[in-house]
């Protein structure tokens, strides 16, 4: 085994670790928007897949161990797959225990990483046989994934009606540019408007700032007072089947167990649905809450390794709305990774094996320890010296960058007029899986019109 392959591989993980650790932290950070564009970023600057898929897992990780901690605190999702959980956790900060909200969320995701990641290397084994048959019928797919996620979202009919509409947009200003010769007819702009879709609500609530009228209406809160409430210290390594009892671990698990075999449909839905199941039947408020939050984190970890590993190892395409969203530049990031040839067609079983395993054993021996001893310090360091407008800014900066590497100064109208777009519809109730399956299946769909 390469040595120096094997340090790359731990250097990446425990950057991705740090990184989202600190990201994770920060209120309000989509999980989309957060790892799509620095995914794309070290694809497009020619690292290794390998590395790349390491990082990744390692992020996803951290992430989900992190994005807790402002729930748990303050009431404030860290990210979208936290915001079921905050009702659960004010539960507990008001019986004055917000330190247990953090320990059980986070010992739910190591239990969620733990059960994924096995599971999905075999899943994605009995999948693979397949994957010549779902290439061939990839973008009826796409839109049938688009349909299907639409009927799940609240405002199903909306979300059904847009799918056409924003298919057209899309290809549209794909056809618009081969026609005006600002990119040749062989090459597919995706990679920007890709990151438009993720930055749609971003941008929709810039475009508000510019009417008087919009700003006037908007709150003024001035400062906010959070209060926090000093935390047990934990000596040594925490272990996680300590920090649980047996029901939640038993919960966890199971839902972790689901949450694999469901990565194809939307990880928010599921987490909602499963951990209001599993603990509709509790009277006690906070063993309720604490069974609730342990088993809604385990299944958001576990629905977004699978939800990437299983369509990556077996398929190639994007299935699943997380592989779609975070994940899409390990799919899709042309001129490195295209449908035809990405990290599917680059890596083999004892690789995927190797950066997953690297990835999440680092990430979880960083950011848990990190999580449950330190949680309430390196919050607020975030909530006082890190403003979340600082965050959406440079993330927005790497979109207009990739926008005209794309297709030149034109595109970044035309990802500013998506982004536009999605943001309206993002606000509507249309999430982020349906807009994504409609990015994909976009050319097939409009060819039927044509």
């Amino acid at each position: 085994m390469d040595m120096v392959l094997i340090v790359e591989l731990i250097a990446a993980s425990a950057i991705g670790a740090m990184l989202y650790t600190i990201i994770g932290i920060a209120p309000g950070t989509d999980e989309t928007a957060v790892l799509a564009p620095v995914t794309l970023v070290l694809v497009l600057s020619g690292f290794e897949p390998i590395v790349i898929l390491a990082f990744f897992i390692s992020a996803i990780v951290a992430k989900k161990l992190t994005d807790s901690i402002p729930v748990a605190i303050a009431g404030i999702p860290g990210g979208v797959m936290s915001a079921p959980m905050v009702e659960h956790a004010m539960v507990l900060k008001k019986h004055g225990i917000p330190e247990l909200s953090i320990r059980k969320m986070a010992s739910g995701s190591v239990i969620g990483t733990m059960i994924a990641v096995p599971m999905s290397l075999l899943l994605a084994n009995l999948i693979a046989p397949l994957s010549d048959y779902i290439t061939e019928y990839a973008s009826q797919i796409f839109l049938g994934g688009a349909i299907f996620l639409a009927l799940m979202t609240k405002n199903r009919w909306i979300a059904l009606l847009s799918i056409l509409p924003f298919a057209f947009i899309i290809q549209g200003l794909r056809i618009f540019y081969w026609e005006v010769g600002i990119v040749p007819e062989d090459k597919t702009v995706f990679t920007s408007f890709f990151l438009g879709i993720t930055i749609g609500p971003v941008i929709l609530k810039l475009a508000e700032l510019l009417n008087p009228k919009s700003r006037r209406k908007m709150p003024r809160y001035g400062k906010k007072e959070i209060a926090m409430r000093k935390t047990r210290k934990t000596k040594g390594f925490p272990n996680p089947f300590k920090i649980l009892d047996r029901k939640e671990i038993g919960t966890t698990s199971l839902s972790s167990f689901l949450g694999v075999l469901t990565f194809f449909m939307s990880p928010v839905g599921m987490t909602i649905f499963l951990g209001e199941t599993l603990t509709s039947r509790i009277k006690d408020p906070v063993k309720k809450a604490t069974r609730a939050i342990s088993s809604m984190d385990g299944l958001t970890n576990a629905a977004y390794i699978s939800g990437t590993l299983i369509p990556l190892i077996a398929i190639g395409l994007p299935l699943s709305p997380t592989a779609i969203g975070p994940g899409g530049a390990l799919f899709n990031a042309p001129p490195v990774f295209t449908e035809e040839h990405n990290m599917h067609h680059m890596l083999t079983m004892p690789d995927f094996i190797l950066a997953t395993v690297i990835g999440s054993v680092v990430a979880i021996s960083i950011t848990f320890y990190i999580t449950i001893k330190y949680a309430q310090q390196i919050c607020a360091f975030v909530f006082r010296f890190i403003p979340h407008e600082a965050m959406l800014g440079l993330f927005f900066g790497l979109v207009i960058m990739l926008a005209f590497m794309d297709a030149g100064i034109v595109n970044i109208a035309g990802v500013l007029l998506v982004a536009l777009v999605a943001g309206f519809l993002h606000r509507k109730g249309v999430n982020y899986g349906v807009q994504f399956m409609t990015l994909y299946a976009a050319p097939w769909l409009v060819s039927l019109f044509m």
